[in-house]
């Protein structure tokens, strides 16, 4: 058999390429080596230098009848966890983004994207290390990239995993975190600790620095992906169950019932709706809330284009 020279170059060339170290790259002053689950150079800086937007490690709370500041229609991150419930207020969570707090002495980090729209919480536990998380001033899809304090880590929020770094790979453990109005939360759990606004930085809390964008159909960072169907800025409930991806536009749960049963990834759901809040929910067949996100429907797309879609009947 003849073999063309050419042919052996190419193989020559690119054996050559395979032994050749990539060099690593330094952004926002982590080291982002070329094994990271995620293109390099899809990586964008958001503006902010590392800890620019400043994680809040040392939350106080009040009790409901203490609050003023906060409406009734105002959002919130709510979770309940180890027989607590704690809200995180959305007016606070845009010029933090992360909460490094504690349930009955299990650590919890509430993290939240503005840009996204997207708030999920994790059990900040992983291999055996506690983790305290930050804001890297990173962004993939537009997605804010967190960072542990332990390892120097980088972590995608909507992908919950480590991208980068001595725990790249290893994931966190979602918790069934909601985004509603306040009014909401507070009629479901009453006895709700809150946030306080006494967070150690100078912020004004009553301004919102996001004002416009959530009506805008502008993205203000790099997607990979896009899709037309909805506003970029409609918000789903995003299923991850199985390795399969399904998204519950609000749009189409508000044109259907208030509960709806679904059969995704070989598992019978129930959705709950409140178009109050609005907020979504998912449960399992058994009644157990699974944890899913709530995010902008272009910041869904972007890293699940492979994604299901609910439609009403």
């Amino acid at each position: 058999m003849k073999i063309h020279k050419f042919t052996l170059f190419n193989v020559a060339f690119c054996l050559a390429l395979a032994a050749m170290e990539l060099p690593a790259r330094s952004l926002n002053g982590f080291v982002v080596g070329p094994d990271a689950l995620i293109p390099v150079e899809e990586i964008h800086s958001g503006g902010p230098p590392r800890d620019g937007i400043p994680s809040i490690d040392r939350p106080r709370f009040q009790a409901p009848g203490k609050v003023s500041e906060i409406k009734p229609g105002d959002g919130v991150l709510g979770l309940f966890h180890k027989g607590v419930a704690k809200a995180y207020p959305i007016a606070i969570m845009n010029w933090h983004e992360i909460v490094n707090d504690r349930f009955a002495d299990e650590p919890v980090v509430i993290t939240y994207c503005p840009l996204c729209g997207s708030g999920v919480a994790y059990a900040a536990q992983v291999a055996g290390l506690e983790l305290m998380l930050g804001v890297s001033g990173l962004l993939f899809n537009s997605d804010v990239l967190l960072f542990d304090r332990q390892t120097e880590s980088l972590w995608s929020q909507m992908m919950s995993q480590a991208i980068s770094g001595p725990m790249r790979g290893e994931r966190l453990q979602m918790l069934p975190l909601v985004h509603t109005s306040w009014s909401e939360w507070l009629a479901e759990h009453p006895q709700t600790l809150v946030l306080s606004r006494n967070t150690g930085f100078s912020r004004d809390y009553n301004r919102d620095p996001y004002a416009g964008y959530v009506d805008s159909k502008g993205v203000w960072f790099p997607v990979a992906k896009k899709d037309p169907r909805y506003h970029p800025k409609e918000r789903v409930l995003g299923v991850e169950l199985e390795g399969r991806f399904k998204a519950y536009p609000f749009a189409e749960l508000s044109a259907s019932s208030s509960e709806i049963r679904d059969r995704f990834a070989n598992r019978d759901l129930t959705l709950r709706y409140n178009p109050k809040g609005p907020s979504a929910r998912v449960y399992d067949a058994g009644g157990k809330e699974i944890p899913a996100i709530t995010s902008f429907w272009f910041a869904w797309y972007a890293f699940h284009p492979e994604t299901e879609v609910y439609q009403a009947p």
